[in-house]
Formats: structure tokens, sequence, C-alpha cells
């Protein structure tokens, strides 16, 4: 799945190409996504311009003068930008055609993804109203974690993977940041130190960053808006390395079960 720095790299990548871009056409070929596309939506855009393309959490929004469209790229989902008269195949299911020739083709083979319209503020849309902080801004802190956290016998790994508490967190660079902290993906939330949860937000920080800078980790489906992959994969200490030696003492990763997915840890480096 698409998780925050994918989502960015994209959100990077098409901006340029539709920003202040007129729509000239719709051309939905499959309504029904994760939930159906709305209705009306072609009417709702033709004719408007792009003012602004935003990220919340693994949300694309697309304002345009009197509303907004809400994007998710689901398990598999990618938008690029191409030219119009490029063959669509059977899982390119959403084109969106510029004034100047652009057209945004959403591709989502599982189709898991979703498409939203709303005329009021996205950020009160009943997907983005109860979302935690942005782990790159200055309201996620230690003390944030550290005070949400208390009493809470979670796993800390499901604690920062629950939108609820920060958003776009997701396996990979959960897996990833606990690692560099050296925090057990098992240990309890609430059992964890003000001090090593400074070390944990961090750990987020950096790793999400680091991502950001190789355009994203792919794995299986992901591209960027260009149709580039990402590199950041190249870099992973610990997903998807179960039995490879950790980079830092030489010890095994292992892997387990956790909520239905896997989790990678060096039970050396991590207490």
């Amino acid at each position: 799945m698409p998780e925050l720095p994918e989502v960015e790299t994209t959100r990077r990548g098409i901006s340029p190409h539709i920003l202040n871009k007129p729509v000239l056409a719709v051309a939905i070929r499959q309504q029904q996504l994760r939930w159906p596309v709305p209705a009306g939506l072609e009417q709702e855009l033709v004719g408007s311009r792009v003012t602004a393309v935003g990220r919340r959490a693994k949300y694309l929004l697309f304002y345009l003068e009197h509303g907004c469209v809400i994007l998710h790229l689901g398990m598999s989902g990618s938008l690029r930008i191409l030219d119009p008269s490029t063959p669509a195949d059977k899982h390119d299911h959403v084109d969106i055609i510029f004034g100047d020739g652009a057209c945004l083709r959403l591709r989502d083979p599982r189709r898991f993804g979703s498409i939203h319209w709303t005329r009021q503020d996205p950020l009160k849309h009943h997907l983005l109203r109860h979302l935690g902080p942005e782990p790159l801004e200055r309201d996620f802190s230690a003390p944030y974690l550290y005070d949400l956290s208390r009493n809470r016998t979670q796993a800390i790994k499901s604690f920062i993977m629950d939108s609820r508490t920060v958003v776009g967190v997701g396996n990979i660079y959960a897996s990833e940041a606990l690692f560099r902290s050296g925090i057990h993906p098992l240990r309890k939330a609430g059992n964890i130190s003000l001090a090593r949860y400074d070390a944990l937000v961090g750990a987020i920080r950096d790793v999400l960053n680091a991502a950001l800078a190789k355009g994203g980790t792919t794995l299986r489906d992901f591209v960027g808006g260009d149709g580039a992959p990402g590199y950041f994969r190249l870099e992973l200490d610990v997903y998807d390395r179960a039995g490879e030696p950790c980079r830092n003492c030489r010890g095994s990763i292992r892997q387990i079960r956790q909520g239905q997915r896997s989790t990678y840890y060096c039970a050396q480096c991590q207490r």
C-alpha cells in the first residue's frame, strides 16, 4: 500500500502539471472502486480550475474553485501524468484531462482506492476529521505520544500505526522507525518512557524524510506521478529482511505477525 512518503511523492510529482489548469474533460471507466465514484463528478469538475494540490495523511486533496476532490490510492493505486492519447488498459479507471492536454490517470488494479467530492472544508470530511497529527509537523511530539499512551496496553507498533494517534506511519515505516529507536515492536505503549518516545519521534521523522528523498519505497505496485519507482527499499534496515543479518549487530532479523501484518525487528538491538 502506498504510505505517506509515496503519496507525498505523488503529490509533488503531479502538482506542476495540473496546478492552475482548467479541467477539460473527465472519463470514468469504472464507477465501483472501494466506494462508488460520486455521481455527477464529471459535471462538477469540467470547467473548473485546480487551485491547489494538498495531502492529509494518505489522502490527496485536489482543491478546485468550488470544492475539493479527495482521493485515496488504496492498496495498489497510482496516479500518472500522460498524453490523453495513451491507450487505457483494464486497470486504468479514471482520466482527468486538462486544458493544456495533460491527462491525470488513476490506475488501481485492486480497486481499493476511492474518490470523493465535497463542497465543504475537506478537513471536516468524515474520512479526515478524526485523524491524528501529521508526523512531520510540530504538533507531533514526544510529550504528545507519552501523554496519549499512558495506561495503554496496546503494542507500540500498533499504537503508532493507528491513524488516530498519528497519520502516515504505515507498516514499513513503523518497523523501520522502531528499529532506529531501539524499541521492540511488542512493547506496551504505556510502558515506554518520555525519553524513548523522544527517540521514536526523531526516528519516525528521519525515516519518513529519508524515504521522501528517495521517492518512496517500491515493494510491489508503487510508482510516483512520473511513473518512476521509489528507491528507499535499498535502504531498509529490517522490513522484508527476515533471516538476513542485522546491519548493527549482525544478529538475524526476525519476522512475526501483528494485527495480520508482518513485523520485522532485531531482538538484540530492540528492547
